[in-house]
């Protein structure tokens, strides 16, 4: 009975070389997972960063109401350096409105990403368009929009929000 069976050599292996197979094949999935995570995790990070920067754009309105009613919020697109505004000298609403402007858009600069990070505050009737070279501001409506744009892994982003001070 011995003489008849055949011993056969390298099943063994074979399992094993399957074995290893699948578990790296796992592992790479599971590697590509935590990339995705990791990317989500980042993207959600600077959404957040934009939304509290909204916010503080928003406070900054509501605390110059002179500077909101006389229009001087609206069409803000390009920051200018104010320097006679601030703790040693009175600010009109006017030099307000700037000063808050230039701080919020230099604060911009320093949160996000990219380097072509913009800020608007306009009135405008639909505040989910445009892009940060044409921000798209109708002028038009009862709110204004605090709009942010900000470069994510080559595409811009953008964040809009109606604000109603």
């Amino acid at each position: 009975m011995a003489a008849h069976r055949r011993r056969v050599h390298g099943t063994t292996l074979m399992e094993a070389m399957v074995a290893v197979l699948l578990m790296s094949m796992c592992a790479l999935g599971y590697a590509a997972l935590q990339l995705r995570g990791l990317s989500a995790n980042s993207s959600s990070m600077w959404r957040s960063k934009a939304t509290l920067l909204a916010a503080e754009m928003s406070d900054r309105m509501r605390a110059n109401r002179a500077g909101v009613t006389g229009g001087f919020y609206n069409s803000l697109t390009t920051p200018s350096a104010v320097t006679d505004c601030g703790a040693t000298t009175a600010c009109t609403p006017t030099k307000m409105a700037k000063l808050d402007y230039w701080q919020w858009s230099a604060a911009l600069g320093r949160e996000l990403p990219g380097a072509n990070v913009a800020g608007v505050v306009c009135i405008d009737s639909t505040p989910d368009d445009g892009t940060s070279a044409a921000p798209a501001c109708d002028g038009t409506g009862q709110a204004f929009a605090v709009k942010i744009f900000w470069q994510e892994r080559g595409t811009e982003t953008r964040l809009a929000v109606a604000v109603r001070p």
